[in-house]
């Protein structure tokens, strides 16, 4: 039954050449994520806080950051065809280490996925009404999770509608507000709020998205090339962050506050909800996606059977839309804040192994000739586990510079000084092809 249910999308293999896509279907969903609300709540934040030149700098300091580490974990994915959690057990991490990974980033955007499914029922509570809260948070959750179980296939056609007509909509939100205000004077007002530094905001643009930039190869394995990686790269960040982002920041200067969403949707009614769920729908198909993934490594690991994506992806849908309409996790926020704590070293930890110690890579690039993954992969790698722990704990406790960078800098200067010493071994060998059977996947390409 469970090979009946959408598509596997390649979930424990390789993706290959024939199922890539060009590098503009994959931009449309790398700015899709970029462009979500979350970055016009951002933008709005900094707006509030910061004189519009501060803010596009704290905007292209945050977003070099971003990029640097989505194109280099996003190389790793576009060469292997490999999604992140998956990619760990040869880059770093080993076959425990992996299923760590992969649990962590199901429960983190799982949780997320359950937060922006309640945010855009309120939307939809305001726009429609008729039903309640709680209907609207499943409905809306429901039916990502219907769009997401046919994976990369149907979420790239929702991209192509839901990108353009959400910067229609902005466009549409935000020149009704500022229609009646002098561009120059609102570039050149002060913050309406409480000022932040150049670094606070910064730390916000880098680490509203680091988690986002750290699973990159979950979406990057669909690429044809490096240099596909980085245009998308490029044009997503700018595009997204700049567009999005400083929209929200002239916002805040001519409203004069950082409530956006009650602005617009006062404002112009039902196309400002319209951007509230559409922004929204965007970025949330691909943390139910992710999340799925994540899972689906985690009991390939652990138990050494190759569940089907499609139904472990329809089980975290219910269960993320269920929680979001008891309204209980809001009450976990920051429990998922701490947790993104721990994503940017393991993209530290990746790129260093992968470009600098090479310790698996040559399994990695001779099984990728053949087509198939490495049939084993080291249990344990201890010196990954201490440094992936204590490069965390720099993140969260060293209060100056960026955390995200701190934490991921940390990571990559600790493992290649420990691959230079010969620390970073494997301890144990797991086979993994036996979680590797073959799924009946039906892929639509």
């Amino acid at each position: 039954m469970a090979a009946h249910v959408g598509v596997d999308d390649y979930a424990l293999t390789r993706v290959p050449a024939a199922a890539r896509h060009s590098w503009w279907t994959v931009a449309v969903q790398r700015f899709g994520q970029v462009s979500a609300l979350s970055q016009f709540l951002l933008g709005s934040t900094l707006g509030f806080g910061m004189g519009f030149w501060d803010a596009f700098l704290a905007f292209t300091f945050g977003a070099v950051i971003l990029e640097l580490v989505s194109i280099g974990v996003g190389i790793i994915g576009s060469r292997e065809g490999l999604q992140t959690s998956l990619l760990t057990r040869w880059t770093g991490f080993g076959h425990g280490g992996s299923a760590v990974v992969g649990v962590a980033i199901g429960i983190s955007l799982i949780g997320w996925f359950g937060i922006q499914s309640g945010v855009s029922a309120q939307g939809l509570v305001s726009l429609i009404g008729v039903l309640p809260f709680w209907a609207w948070s499943l409905l809306f959750g429901l039916a990502v999770t219907f769009i997401v179980l046919w994976g990369f296939a149907s979420m790239k056609w929702v991209a192509y509608l839901t990108v353009p007509s959400f910067l229609v909509l902005v466009a549409w939100s935000i020149g009704s507000e500022l229609f009646d205000h002098d561009f120059g004077t609102l570039v050149a007002s002060a913050p309406p709020g409480p000022s932040l530094s150049l670094l606070e905001g910064t730390t916000l643009v880098a680490g509203g998205f680091i988690v986002g930039a750290v699973i990159t190869p979950d979406l990057t394995r669909f690429n044809r090339s490096a240099a596909d990686v980085v245009k998308q790269t490029v044009v997503g960040f700018t595009v997204g962050e700049y567009l999005i982002g400083m929209s929200g920041v002239l916002l805040a200067h001519a409203i004069r506050s950082d409530d956006i969403i009650a602005i617009v949707t006062s404002s112009v009614g039902w196309v400002g909800t319209l951007v509230i769920i559409l922004g929204t729908l965007k970025i949330n198909d691909w943390n139910l996606y992710s999340s799925g993934l994540g899972v689906v490594n985690f009991v390939g690991t652990v138990f050494g059977k190759h569940v089907n994506r499609a139904m472990v992806t329809l089980v975290l849908g219910v269960v993320g839309s269920v929680l979001a309409a008891g309204g209980i996790l809001d009450s976990f926020i920051g429990f998922l804040t701490v947790l993104g704590v721990a994503f940017p070293p393991i993209a530290g930890i990746m790129v260093a192994e992968y470009f600098v110690v090479k310790q698996w890579r040559p399994e990695l690039e001779r099984s990728r000739a053949a087509g198939t993954v490495p049939e084993t992969a080291p249990t344990w790698v201890p010196a990954t586990l201490v440094i992936w722990l204590g490069a965390a704990l720099i993140g969260h406790f060293v209060s100056w510079g960026l955390p995200s960078i701190n934490s991921l800098a940390a990571a990559f200067v600790l493992y290649v000084v420990a691959g230079k010493l010969g620390l970073v071994r494997g301890v144990g060998v797991s086979r993994t092809i036996d979680s590797f059977q073959p799924v009946d996947q039906k892929e639509s390409v």
